[in-house]
């Protein structure tokens, strides 16, 4: 099969030629329709992952079952599928209470085993981890639900229970960040977006942010001043020391702040404005991801319209194009999510 291939960290990232995938015992092989490219995935080119290489990236997809293996009850070839980032190992008492986002055993594509920037990929304990797509749902949709979305919609809802006229500071309008203000939004809250780039804030306020500020001057105390006293929540959705200090900044009094950008400890852990937190009495939230658990609810709110992922899709491209633009995605990643379809070829452009 065709797939996008990297030798050491950082390095030249191409397209080519390697052996086809073989469905692991209680999982499954999966031809990939549709595979986000996103920031995590540049995170690990970089090397702020531990994992052997040569390696294929990848970990926000969806597609066709076409292989199946031993012990697995619930899925046969043609289903159409998607998965969660974070695969539950399906035996420990974290997968059982339906927490396999949490799972000690967890595998993840792209990161612990090869991903889905590729013709196919193995997907482990299938029984636990995945999802049946509905046919009214494209595969573009459906991927990017894998990471970013399914992440901002239970950092919202069951970590931070966001709720109706509740302000949310939103600190990195990429797709996490987006997928946040269009969730918040949904659920009536009240929405401010800090980012650098125009762009990201035009399609923020597109997507129903209330204000949009650029990350320049104070603008720790403007959002205080917009919200009366600060957000009730707030979101690092970038990943950095920066970010993590202006989401914390903006809360009011016993206010929440949602971690949800990695802070891989390249250059040392963050600091963390704790004396704050402690003042304030304000909530400090992990979030990593969404178990396949608790997909229905979400899944319902995309089908019936209410939530539209695939309005944060600018562009699908093809591995060849993918290979250019995951090295640039640090200085250069375009507003809105991109999606690669690994059928297409490279003369068939972008669409």
């Amino acid at each position: 099969m065709r797939a996008l291939v990297y030798d050491t960290f950082g390095g030249p990232v191409a397209v080519r030629e390697v052996p086809d995938p073989v469905a692991p015992p209680g999982g499954v092989v999966v031809e990939v329709h549709a595979t986000g490219l996103c920031r995590s995935d540049w995170h690990a080119w970089m090397g702020h992952e531990e994992f052997s290489l040569p390696h294929i990236g990848g970990h926000e997809l969806a597609g066709v079952v076409v292989e199946v293996g031993d012990d697995v009850a619930r899925w046969v070839t043609g289903d159409r599928v998607t998965i969660p980032f974070v695969e539950g190992c399906g035996r420990c008492d974290w997968c059982d209470s339906g927490n396999a986002q949490v799972c000690p055993d967890q595998q993840q594509p792209g990161f612990t085993h090869a991903g889905s920037f590729a013709e196919r990929v193995a997907l482990h304990a299938a029984d636990t981890n995945l999802i049946r797509v509905p046919d009214g749902l494209s595969f573009e949709a459906v991927a990017v639900l894998g990471c970013r979305f399914a992440t901002a919609y239970r950092a919202l809802v069951a970590r931070a229970h966001l709720r109706e006229h509740e302000w949310l500071t939103v600190v990195g309008a990429g797709g996490v960040g987006l997928s946040a203000v269009m969730l918040a939004t949904s659920l009536g809250a009240r929405t401010i977006a800090v980012d650098p780039s125009r762009e990201a804030l035009a399609l923020a306020r597109e997507l129903g942010a209330e204000h949009t500020l650029m990350p320049d001057g104070d603008t720790t105390a403007e959002i205080h001043h917009l919200t009366e006293g600060g957000a009730h929540v707030a979101m690092d959705a970038l990943g950095s020391e920066s970010a993590a200090a202006a989401a914390i900044g903006s809360l009011r009094r016993r206010g929440r702040h949602l971690q949800v950008g990695l802070l891989p400890a390249v250059a040392g852990h963050p600091r963390i404005p704790m004396d704050r937190v402690i003042a304030w009495e304000l909530d400090v939230l992990g979030s990593h991801g969404m178990a396949a658990a608790d997909y229905p609810d979400m899944l319902a709110l995309v089908e019936s319209g209410t939530l539209a992922p695939q309005r944060l899709i600018r562009r699908v491209v093809s591995l060849e194009d993918a290979a250019a633009l995951l090295p640039a995605m640090a200085s250069s990643a375009a507003a809105g999510l991109t999606v690669i379809d690994p059928r297409m070829t490279s003369d068939q452009g972008t669409r």
